[in-house]
């Protein structure tokens, strides 16, 4: 090996790197550790602990907090807390821009944009071919009415679509970025440690993490405002009353299940007021039912007061129907006919009543003065001693604002503070018009949420509404468990391969095994220095690595020992099995298609499954420099100092040897029971079908754990009741512990629904708990939880389509990158039709299996991320299998063997045959592993590797090189005879 010195120095100098960046990972856990204990599990108490070191030095002159900054981060799934992918509204951002237009071609094109949009496609194309469509030619988008208006001065009536369509396009990737620094202003004075927050492409979608978050509904609310803060005047009840009469009065003629008016003539000069604050002092009060809005009301506003009545939070939506209706509105008086019906805040003290309020709105819709204007917000007390925010206007709003309270003083009327279209408080003016744009908002508020209210306003509105597309929540006592799984199951992998290269190998056993050991400790630094995110399935990725990073120590050393047969020295033997024409051709062309599979899975995948392309990625770079370099330092050693070494032990000295089996002799059998597993596979999808997860279909997933066990179909039918729809339960680990699957209102966002499902969920469950569980304490995560939703998993029905595109693409691309690589590395598509061959019987042979099996199996086999993650990893695997045959083929063609073509691939076969087992070998041993130990929640995605690798290793042997030696041309089958056999007279005749 040519410059030694050179690579002894770079490993060392590597390896003290990867030792220092590890460094920081080991004095953060440290400190970590303290945190806890000095919390004993109070989560405030420990971020205080935690923040009040973030700025001393505790490591080589770094502060805690640029320690903690290099650390090797935690995915959700280990550390526990909340992960969201937000969709900010195209939508919205378009209606914006086109100043809420009311022209029909444009609010067509907006509908069918929404329902037309396909998988993977951004709804901002969407929308253009769609109002390409709706349009056909009568109507342009610089049209006045829509974006040629006084919001987009960029825009003019004389601009054709096209360049309108590249203002439009830069306009929305700016909102995108204005709602990404706006979520990340949240973010940061939110108080959790190390929170992750990126944009996703230009899909208008941003990625937040926030490890450790516990408060699920408090977090979404964060979140999903849009901060859209209004000041409006209002009516008073006695303004309003004679409308709420005479709605309740049309809707008695149009409301099916209302009974018949005993006596429908109101005695003249009823009360009206009277009737809102008290229907049962009426004297013509009738039977309940009779009043289809007025026996919704709880209690009715005083008079001169901005509070109409009082309902039920439940009624909201009635009530909503009834005063949107056309009929009714009709109903107010011509200076009422822009009258905005609004709700109060639910207060927590009294949460059975909500207010109703009216706003005066005009014709566009704006208010007197609009949140735009706030420089700064702050938590405060008011003067009665509740909490409260303290807002500050600029100029131009200091200005508006003293009008505006000028007018409610002279007038003795309420001004409305709208956040979102929930009215906060509306106070009156007692003391004159407010000057110096200095205002509070106080009201039903806990201090909690007056520190979020602040936040929201410091940190400015979005520029449009942000739905959770996509969520998912993991307790801290999940993620110790997934942890503790993790390490487990990479101890137990690695020790039994280390023992397996000894028993096999011998002292150059020991070797790979220190290459091993150094490849690892490779792999930490590089992603402690990268910044990456160690999840779950990256954990798997780091204990697939360990079977793979021998492979190629396997590979050298079965060709040392084939050298060493041939009767060459050691030093020789050596030489050559790390030679090019050795062993490096074969192991650079099996792991640039490893490389290439692992790239697409980085590509197409998100979350967990990019951990895990990106440990598998770093492990080949890393197990190919190990290998290669530091194995052989200590066998060049060796044999340096003639020191003996063998590739053997006495034990294994004639293991997989001496193979002389006919593989394309049989070729008829593989081919029948190959097809017989496609058409089983195929029928099995027209039956069984498969059983998509969430990623796939859309909905979303609890794992709930139980005191004691339960049975999985009476939690089905009793969550049935409470949703109204089926509700999926399987038992999930053992018998306490089910995963529950919902897709109700799955097609519908926003917190509200979001809160109604957990609300919905608690209710149907709460029976199950003897100590009287809480609301809280059964949906939010806490430090050492064992009881209720350890884990919730929410994916949009958009979402979900994009994961299946993606899927799909993923697949299909990582077999056609592959394939075109092996044209271009062997010369021959033959050889690519082979691995594509082997590699669609593979895939097709895991999804039937799963198709079969997944109503019986004890685990899930569902069809999600981690399963593609697998499939695409098989899809590697077999390849490289495959490709180590082939590359065996390709020697013995260009040599000199003896028989026909047929002689010649199967000679090939049977030579690299102690290679194949041992990796396959290898592989099972790590994977059985993962799949005992790996934990639950990993063992459907480690079971269709499992099955992958045997499949593939047969694939590989059994279908790829007949499918090879059947496409092979007999022209040139004839040529390699023909050569062969000159060569070997030739070789006669010298002899």
């Amino acid at each position: 090996m040519q410059n030694k010195g050179l690579i002894k120095f770079f490993a060392i100098l590597f390896a003290l790197v990867s030792i220092y960046q590890l460094s920081f990972t080991v004095v953060t856990n440290n400190i970590e550790s303290k945190a806890k204990a000095f919390a004993n599990g109070d989560s405030k108490k420990e971020l205080f602990y935690l923040d009040s070191i973030g700025k001393e030095k505790v490591f080589l002159g770094h502060t805690f907090n640029d320690v903690r900054a290099k650390q090797i981060n935690k995915g959700l799934d280990l550390e526990g807390g909340i992960n969201v992918i937000l969709q900010i509204s195209v939508k919205d951002v378009l209606k914006g821009l086109a100043n809420n237009s009311k022209n029909p071609v444009f609010n067509k094109a907006l509908a069918e944009a929404t329902k037309n949009r396909e998988g993977n496609q951004d709804y901002l194309d969407a929308f253009f071919i769609a109002f390409d469509q709706v349009s056909n030619g009568t109507t342009k988008l610089s049209s006045p009415e829509i974006f040629a208006n006084r919001n987009l001065s960029d825009i003019n009536f004389t601009m054709s679509d096209a360049q309108v369509k590249t203002i439009i396009k830069k306009k929305v990737s700016e909102s995108v970025e204005s709602a990404f620094r706006v979520l990340r202003e949240r973010i940061d004075k939110f108080g959790v440690t190390q929170p992750n927050i990126q944009k996703l492409g230009e899909s208008g979608r941003i990625l937040v993490e926030l490890p450790g978050a516990k408060d699920i509904d408090r977090i979404q609310k964060l979140l999903q405002s849009t901060a859209q803060l209004e000041f409006w005047e209002t009516y008073k009840t006695d303004e309003i009353s004679n409308f709420l009469m005479a709605a309740n009065e049309a809707l008695k003629k149009t409301e099916k299940n209302v009974a018949a008016v005993a006596d429908t003539t109101a005695k003249k000069g009823t009360d009206v007021e009277s009737l809102l604050k008290n229907k049962a002092a009426d004297s013509t009060a009738t039977k309940k039912g009779e009043n289809p809005l007025l026996d919704l009301v709880k209690g009715g506003g005083q008079q001169g007061s901005p509070v109409l009545a009082y309902f039920n939070p439940k009624d909201t939506a009635k009530v909503n129907s009834y005063l949107k209706r056309a009929d009714i509105r009709s109903l107010l008086p011509a200076e009422q006919r822009f009258a905005r019906f609004a709700w109060g805040k639910v207060n927590t003290k009294t949460p059975d009543v909500v207010e109703l309020y009216a706003l005066k709105t005009n014709r566009d819709g704006v208010p007197p003065l609009s949140g735009g204007v706030i420089t700064d917000a702050s938590e405060s007390f008011d003067q009665m001693g509740r909490p409260s925010v303290t807002m500050q206007m600029n100029a131009s709003g200091a200005k508006a604002w003293e009008e505006l309270t000028g007018k409610a003083f002279t007038q003795q009327s309420n001004i409305a503070i709208v956040l979102d279209n929930i009215v906060y408080s509306a106070p009156g003016v007692s003391s004159g018009p407010i000057a110096g744009g200095r205002s509070e908002i106080s009201g039903v508020f806990d201090v909690t949420e007056t520190k979020d209210l602040a936040n929201i306003l410091r940190a400015g509105k979005l520029p449009a509404s942000a739905e959770i597309v996509q969520s998912e929540v993991v307790g801290p006592s999940l993620g110790q468990e997934a942890i503790d799984n993790g390490i487990m199951s990479s101890v137990v992998g690695l020790l039994l391969v280390c023992l397996w290269m000894v028993v096999y190998y011998g002292k150059a056993g020991w070797y790979a095994n220190v290459a091993l050991l150094v490849n690892l400790l490779f792999l930490f630094g590089i992603l402690a220095s990268l910044g990456a995110v160690l999840t779950l399935p990256g954990i798997a990725g780091i204990v697939l690595t360990m079977g793979t990073a021998v492979d190629a120590n396997i590979i050298i050393y079965e060709r040392a020992k084939e050298e060493l047969r041939a009767g060459k020295s050691l030093g020789e033997s050596v030489i050559e099995s790390y030679s090019w024409h050795g062993a490096m051709r074969s192991i650079i062309d099996a792991n640039v298609t490893h490389i290439l599979t692992g790239l697409i899975l980085f590509i197409f995948g998100t979350g967990p499954i990019k951990g895990f392309a990106t440990t598998l990625l770093i492990g080949i770079f890393t197990s190919l420099f190990t290998a290669i370099f530091i194995a052989r330092m200590f066998i060049d050693k060796d044999i340096a100092a003639g020191r003996k070494l063998n590739f053997t032990t006495p034990l294994s000295k004639n293991w997989f040897t001496n193979f002389h089996f006919d593989f394309i002799g049989v070729k008829k059998w593989s081919y029948m029971i190959s097809t017989i597993v496609v058409i089983g596979s195929c029928i099995s999808f027209a039956i069984n079908g498969l059983d998509q997860g969430v990623d796939f279909v859309g909905g979303r997933t609890f794992q709930v754990k139980f005191e004691k066990p339960v049975n999985p179909t009476e939690v089905s039918e009793k969550l049935g009741k409470e949703f109204g729809v089926n509700v999926e339960v399987k038992e999930f680990g053992n018998p306490s512990q089910m995963r529950i699957i919902t897709k109700y209102k799955v097609q519908e966002e926003g917190i509200g629904v979001d809160k109604e499902v957990n609300e919905k969920l608690y209710s149907g469950l709460k029976g199950y708990y003897s100590n009287n569980i809480t609301y809280n304490q059964f949906i939010n995560t806490a430090e050492g939880k064992t009881l209720g939703v350890v884990q919730a998993t929410k994916v949009s029905a958009s979402v979900s389509d994009d994961i299946k595109t993606n899927s799909y693409w993923a697949v299909i691309g990582a077999m056609l990158v592959v394939a075109l690589y092996l044209v271009v590395s062997f010369r021959k598509y033959q050889y690519s039709l082979g691995a594509l061959a082997a590699v669609a019987h593979d895939v097709i042979f895991v999804l039937g299996l799963y198709s079969l099996l997944y109503k019986f199996m004890p685990f899930h086999m569902e069809m999600d991320q981690h399963f593609i993650a697998a499939i695409l990893t098989v899809i590697g695997y077999s390849m490289n299998d495959t490709v180590i045959v082939f590359d065996r083929i390709r020697e013995f063609i260009l040599g000199n063997r003896k028989g026909d073509f047929n002689q010649i691939v199967n000679d090939s076969i049977n030579t690299t045959l102690s290679r194949t087992i041992n990796t396959s070998l290898t592989m099972i041993i790590v994977l059985g592993i993962m799949f005992v130990f790996g934990g639950e929640s990993i063992r459907g995605f480690v079971f269709a590797m499992l099955v992958g690798i045997v499949v593939g290793t047969y694939s590989s042997l059994f279908i790829a090189t007949p499918v090879l030696v059947d496409t092979m041309p007999k022209s040139d089958k004839k040529e390699v005879e023909r050569l062969h056999a000159e060569a070997n007279a030739q070789k006669e005749v010298e002899a």
